[in-house]
């Protein structure tokens, strides 16, 4: 094993075994797999998951998340969110850390990708293909109609012996038998009221992302402190659900919202006004679902 993917699996562990300071635990450590929202009609085998699931509930291997007229959002890597459309079925295939795999059995699913570490091996299985995901970005499965589309990203896209590589607005239709051909999409097309649904979750998580970062400023616990685990999934009480922070700096999601570490809240006095603390789907002051980042910063990204 090399140095930088021993480097990679140590910071993983310590992502998530590392004790938090109490503000931060949920009901369960943050782990791949973990339920981290829930609506409507879902089930993890013969479990209903209901809001008293989030955070209590994982899906381990081999398990099936399955929905009807409802949606779930879970964790896979930090930085890393698998949203399921109504009507749908997921797989859990390998709930390792490292080497994070999927299948979309049915219907369909978003994947939002915040983060992507180089070593990681994040991979997405439909129709007999298997994807893996290079690059932050948006990614979306569609079982019932045999497509992969890249949003924003890039993946490798592997169906028997053929391979093919998917760039920004690119997607492929898996064919039994059948050649993988790249072709250009219109992403307006495909932004529905599942796409839309996945755009406030992330503004939401956004929301979440200030919030807990505020929490290590000032009599907070310190973020070099005991407890520190740098970049990962914590949990924030008041918005009832895993966010992820940056160890250094901020992200941005493939939506435009962006991701803080409490290093980057300290240092832009944007954040200390007041905060609206809220559930999703909550009326919650003037400024709608997630925060820019101020300053005129664009759609770059620091903190790597």
């Amino acid at each position: 094993m090399n140095y930088a993917r021993w480097l990679f699996m140590a910071f993983l562990f310590l992502a998530v075994t590392v004790p938090r300071p109490a503000w931060c635990d949920g009901p369960r450590p943050a782990r791949p797999g973990s339920l981290n929202y829930v609506e409507g009609q879902a089930a993890i085998g013969p479990n209903v998951l209901d809001a008293a699931s989030i955070g209590m509930v994982e899906l381990g291997k081999d398990q099936i998340l399955t929905t009807q007229a409802g949606k779930a959002e879970i964790l896979l890597t930090p930085g890393v969110l698998l949203r399921v459309a109504d009507n749908s079925a997921v797989k859990m295939v390998s709930p390792e850390l490292a080497n994070i795999e999927v299948e979309v059995v049915k219907g369909r699913a978003l994947v939002e990708a915040v983060y992507v570490a180089k070593e990681s091996n994040i991979r997405v299985d439909q129709n007999g293909a298997s994807a893996r995901l290079l690059k932050d970005g948006l990614y979306d499965f569609d079982a019932d109609h045999s497509q992969i589309r890249v949003f924003k990203g890039e993946a490798d896209i592997r169906a028997g012996n053929q391979d093919v590589k998917l760039r920004e607005r690119r997607m492929v239709a898996i064919a039994a038998g059948g050649a993988m051909k790249a072709e250009a999409f219109e992403t307006r097309a495909y932004e529905d009221d599942f796409y839309r649904w996945s755009a406030l979750r992330s503004g939401f998580l956004s929301e979440a992302s200030a919030d807990a970062a505020r929490s290590y400023i000032g009599s907070g616990p310190g973020w070099y402190g005991p407890g520190w685990v740098g970049l990962g999934w914590y949990w924030d009480p008041w918005f009832a659900a895993y966010t992820f922070l940056p160890a250094d700096g901020f992200f941005l999601s493939p939506f435009g919202w962006g991701f803080y570490s409490p290093i980057f809240i300290y240092r832009t006095p944007y954040f200390y006004g007041p905060h609206y603390p809220h559930g999703f789907g909550e009326f919650h002051g003037p400024y709608g679902h997630g925060f820019e980042v101020p300053g005129g910063m664009g759609r770059g990204r620091a903190g790597r």
